[in-house]
């Protein structure tokens, strides 16, 4: 698991609420002032409408010279010229929370091929699953979704694996083990296979 800062990448519609938007943007946004908050939607007045509301919502925020900090070094809308775009974006960047606030949500959960923490619908805001929900929270951060998971049960187990041949199974691909040993160039490798097929070391 690597640490980063704290992301957030909404996925919205022209449906979606401004004011909600913008309010799940500053809630990452104040965690610190290297924090991620991004939008990506394929309506551009939405886009427009979120900067305006992010804007009248930090003046009244607590932590408004973090959140402020994050959202100018950070923050970031991104217009695409559909979902489909958009949910590309979404799989580039490989967010550690990643809200789909559409209609139908789930019928682009099935797109998502990198994402920490999904959040589906406009009545999932990420501070549920920080407070209420019951999602893990340890999550990959700066783009390691692409090839790291949640925290789960399975990096406490520890596992082996296994192998298992018959002698007739074995003895139909000792040739071509032994033609893999030798092109790396291990004749001994070569050798451990094919003697199980009658073949004396140090012959062909």
């Amino acid at each position: 698991m690597i640490a980063g800062p704290s992301e957030i990448l909404v996925l919205a519609d022209g449906t979606c609420n401004p004011e909600f938007v913008a309010a799940d943007m500053l809630s990452q946004a104040e965690h610190d002032k290297n924090a991620s908050a991004v939008l990506v939607t394929d309506s551009e007045e939405l886009a427009e409408a979120v900067a305006s509301e992010i804007e009248r919502q930090l003046e009244t925020l607590p932590r408004k010279e973090i959140a402020g900090a994050s959202i100018e070094n950070n923050g970031k809308i991104i217009v695409t010229e559909n979902l489909e775009d958009a949910v590309n974006v979404v799989n580039e960047i490989a967010p550690e929370h990643l809200e789909i606030c559409t209609d139908t949500p789930f019928d682009m959960l099935g797109r998502v091929r990198h994402a920490g923490s999904v959040f589906l619908g406009k009545n999932c805001p990420e501070a549920l699953g920080d407070y209420f929900g019951g999602p893990n929270h340890t999550l990959p951060t700066g783009g390691t979704a692409r090839f790291s998971s949640p925290l789960s049960v399975d990096d406490f187990v520890k596992k082996y694996q296994y192998t298992y041949y018959t002698e007739d199974a074995f003895r139909e691909c000792a040739a071509d083990i032994a033609a893999f040993a030798r092109a790396e160039g291990l004749e001994a490798h070569a050798r451990s296979a094919l003697v199980r097929t009658g073949v004396k070391a140090g012959e062909k």
